[in-house]
């Protein structure tokens, strides 16, 4: 087999807009079916995309034999569901961020995904593929900016729409699930471990009832991470990353353009280094690695255990809002 073949189970967006079209262009991914729980829906983004199958339920696809690896983007209450599922059918999955509604939730798939190692399971944290972060990292090893102390990470958007997953507190809406998970992902990978304590404060929408401002601090021991997102405040991203001896920024750390190059900026004293990196496809960066693994039957880029280690502050965070102290 030179190439995986793969089934999408939802239209939503990421899918439809971003990560299909990303994958199609990879060297060892083939998207070949698309599911809906309406066939409507399903054809015509087949139609869009130029796949060959449509479902109209996401099981038609899961029994699909010529599926060999399922890409799952429904809303977050049904990432480890639908994960599991994908797994009881014999089918490798890489599962959207975040991994489930909470580190119980996330336990469950990490337990299914045991008890099948010959199938491969990734959380979707794309980021992480983007030579920009594998860059950031490099520079952080080799003490370019002296002794990491902190991370500063702040991104947000604006989204108002009733309808909107995002905004449906039911089903893991709100902006720490959403995009406090990139805050949080990027702080244990810089710093290489688990923070020992989180702190949160939470706004929430009357409304919706779903988090629309989140702010926190992570204490590493050794340096801690700050985070401010939010889902109604004017768009924007950046980390900085300090160091006794200097910082790096990342101009566009979890979104970045596909089209033109990116930039991280390091400084130390005086001198401030600009780093261009070529314009690349994080989505197809990711698809790759994935089926790369799946084919020659390797680890995946990033286990599983390192996005239930991601739940399991997200947790604390959430908790540490509704005490008002440490956690």
């Amino acid at each position: 087999m030179e190439k995986v073949r793969w089934g999408v189970i939802s239209t939503a967006n990421i899918a439809v807009k971003q990560v299909i079209p990303a994958m199609q262009k990879g060297k060892y991914a083939q998207v070949v079916a698309i599911a809906s729980r309406s066939l409507e829906k399903a054809q015509a983004a087949a139609r869009e995309l130029g796949l060959p199958k449509a479902y109209g339920s996401y099981d038609e696809l899961l029994a699909d034999p010529q599926v060999d690896a399922v890409y799952n983007p429904l809303p977050n209450h049904l990432h480890v569901p639908w994960s599991i599922k994908a797994l009881e059918a014999g089918k490798h999955v890489l599962c959207e961020k975040p991994l489930g509604l909470d580190a119980a939730d996330a336990r469950r798939l990490v337990e299914a995904a045991r008890q099948r190692p010959r199938l491969k399971v990734m959380e979707a944290f794309m980021y992480r593929h983007h030579p920009q972060w594998k860059l950031a990292c490099q520079l952080v090893q080799a003490g370019e900016i002296g002794e990491l102390r902190t991370v500063h990470t702040f991104f947000s958007y604006y989204l108002v729409d009733p309808a909107d997953v995002r905004n449906i507190a039911d089903i893991g809406g709100g902006g720490l699930l959403d995009i406090g998970c990139y805050a949080v992902s990027v702080a244990r990978l810089l710093f290489e471990s688990q923070p020992q304590r989180a702190f949160a404060s939470l706004d929430f929408d009357p409304q919706f009832k779903t988090d629309r401002l989140a702010s926190g601090i992570l204490d590493f021991g050794r340096g801690t991470s700050t985070f401010t997102v939010a889902t109604q405040l004017a768009y924007y991203q950046r980390v900085f990353i300090f160091g006794t001896q200097g910082k790096i920024e990342v101009e566009i750390p979890f979104n970045p353009p596909v089209d033109r190059p990116t930039r991280l900026f390091l400084q130390r004293g005086k001198e401030l280094r600009t780093h261009e990196l070529p314009a690349c496809n994080q989505f197809t960066i990711q698809g790759d690695l994935f089926s790369q693994a799946i084919l020659e039957d390797t680890p995946v880029p990033t286990p599983l255990e390192d996005g239930l280690a991601n739940m399991a502050v997200l947790d604390a965070l959430f908790s540490s809002a509704r005490l008002g102290s440490w956690v």
